[in-house]
């Protein structure tokens, strides 16, 4: 198919109170509505019909812009449920050790930056990820000392969950060696990391925020991104960052075109106990959805904090919680009564068995149906067990989850099995038994722990490392569509039909099937007569879709141009 969508007509008089019309036709529409659509037609800032190519006849002459399609795909924008935006867009555009293969390989990176960047009062870095190295261990300090001239330096690692710094950053933090978390020579975490971290962020001015924002913003555009949720808190970014950031995303979609921001929507959640109507009121005065996304319960499996029932198998400890049953009930009913939702980052089984007891508990004081009603969310939630899965299940609780951690760290030879044994590491991240319990998911990549790259996340959560937790290609798309609306109380949206906001990507792919991780019903599932609209074919070594445009509420906030 050709990669062509030139514009049509614009018959749109200005200064007409008529919203635009748009077709779009000749393609293949991802539509419940119609299996078999080729066409959509949107009105202002929602879907107005889908149906095929002969009726589409009857529509154009009444439309401002008429698209050609020439045979791409058209899909509702995808959600990337839990994302750091600031952080995300600085990787982007400074120091991102995602891709050193070596200790000496990441010096070398190091090295180069801190060359490169002699204005900087903190040099920051993200990614490096030792489990993956020849020499297995993260850089020392005296080798970051040189590689930085002696100059302040804060690195985290892929998780965000702990970092290396430099002894100039260290020096700039009084009391940082008392801190719980403080390791003489070893990457910092708890208190220590959360010093640092403000200490090196305390030096990002508002320019290098918002550039960084807008570059975060923009690659999201890119990839048929519709909507982030923004997972901030006091421990993550500041205050200021994050009504920054929603300010700048709520300019593409009241500013009018003229704004100059090309951006997905932007959900924002803040990660702060409440306890009362009064907190609640300053969460929401921050512009926030929730008192939620990344609100520790525990920690990372890769760096050891991931809060467990049974030691690690690397390491002589259980990890740590960072709240226990009873804050989690206070702070879940506080929420509920407010009608605010709450959520909490939990990954290991003893911080999940935590939540779901605190929860439980939050509903037998508040009511069970006011709490499912609220749709409460937990991120992460890897380490499952049949209990804790049945209490997701029971209150409601959304998964809010990252597929691409099984692509990564999944496996028999990967991270999770070292830091946990084979055993226990098959049990993560089960999808296929949370949507088997009816636990609703929604699917994002918590970049810049992973990258932003919704087809990709749809694929590692058909072909999952361990083969039993797969799902289908459909209800993994549905999660990275549609779930992320419904996680923030949304029924309407996510899919394409008549009423529903136009948030939708065009795409250049190759054939549609309808794909399972059971190779016995992706046989008979592929033929057209199932009545189910199709999606690329994502087996491992195919190309994924390229985003050809992307439209957020009726505006173009990305447009491929032509190669």
């Amino acid at each position: 198919m050709s990669e062509r969508i030139p514009d049509g007509p614009r018959r749109h008089l200005p200064g007409s109170d008529r919203p635009r019309t748009v077709l779009l036709r000749g393609g293949e529409v991802h539509s419940p509505a119609d299996p078999f659509a080729t066409a959509m037609v949107v009105e202002g800032g929602s879907v107005a019909w889908v149906g095929e190519e002969g009726a589409a006849d009857s529509f154009a002459d009444g439309v401002d812009e008429i698209i050609q399609l020439d045979g791409a795909l058209v899909t509702p924008a995808f959600t990337d449920a839990h994302v750091h935006t600031t952080a995300t867009g600085l990787a982007l555009t400074g120091l991102d050790l995602a891709g050193a293969t070596t200790l000496s390989d990441a010096l070398a990176r190091i090295r180069a930056h801190a060359d490169a960047r002699p204005a900087d009062k903190i040099l920051l870095g993200h990614g490096w990820d030792a489990s993956a190295w020849p020499e297995g261990r993260p850089p020392a300090r005296a080798e970051l000392d040189a590689a930085t001239g002696g100059r302040p330096l804060y690195l985290t690692r892929v998780d965000v969950h702990s970092a290396v710094v430099t002894t100039a950053l260290l020096d700039l933090v009084p009391g940082i060696r008392e801190r719980a978390g403080f390791h003489p020579d070893a990457p910092l975490t708890g208190d220590a990391h959360h010093a640092v971290r403000k200490a090196a962020h305390a030096t990002i001015t508002p320019a290098q925020r918002a550039d960084a924002q807008a570059a975060a913003l923009a690659h999201a555009a890119s990839l048929g991104i519709g909507s982030i949720h923004e997972c901030a808190g006091p421990e993550i970014s500041g205050e200021d960052d994050f009504t920054a950031l929603l300010a700048l995303a709520a300019d593409n979609v009241d500013g009018g075109a003229d704004s100059g921001v090309n951006s997905p929507r932007v959900v924002g959640y803040w990660a702060e106990l409440i306890a009362s109507a009064k907190d609640a009121e300053r969460i929401r005065e921050l512009g926030a959805t929730g008192a939620a996304g990344d609100l520790f319960a525990d920690g990372s499996l890769g760096s050891h904090t991931a809060h467990l029932h049974a030691p690690y198998a690397d390491a002589g400890h259980t990890g740590a919680g960072q709240l226990d049953a009873a804050a989690v009930a206070a702070h879940v009913a506080a929420c509920t009564e407010a009608g605010l939702q709450a959520g909490f980052h939990a990954i290991g089984d003893a911080a999940l068995t935590t939540v779901v007891d605190g929860a439980r508990a939050a509903a037998d004081r508040v009511g069970l149906a006011r709490v499912r009603a609220a749709r409460h969310r937990v991120e992460h939630a890897e380490m499952l067990t049949d209990h804790t899965i049945a209490g997701f299940a029971d209150l409601a609780l959304t998964a809010s989850v990252q597929p691409a951690f099984d692509a990564a760290w999944g496996g028999a030879d990967g991270m999770y099995a070292a830091r946990l044994g084979a055993d226990r590491a098959r049990t993560l991240n089960p999808y296929a038994a949370l949507l088997k319990a009816g636990v609703p998911l929604a699917l994002g990549s918590d970049s810049p722990v992973t990258p932003l790259d919704p087809w990709g996340t749809v694929r590692a959560a058909v072909f999952h490392r361990t083969r039993a937790h797969g799902i289908s290609a459909r209800a993994a798309f549905t999660a990275h569509t549609r779930g992320g609306w419904r996680a923030i109380g949304r029924d309407d949206a996510g899919v394409l039909v008549p009423g529903a906001p136009a948030d939708y990507a065009v795409w250049r792919t190759g054939d549609l099937i309808v794909q399972a991780p059971d190779e016995r019903v992706e046989r008979w599932s592929t033929d057209p007569r199932s009545g189910t609209p199709g999606l690329p074919d994502l087996t491992p070594g195919n190309d994924l879709p390229v985003c050809l445009r992307t439209v957020v509420g009726g505006r173009t906030v990305f447009r491929r141009p032509i190669e």
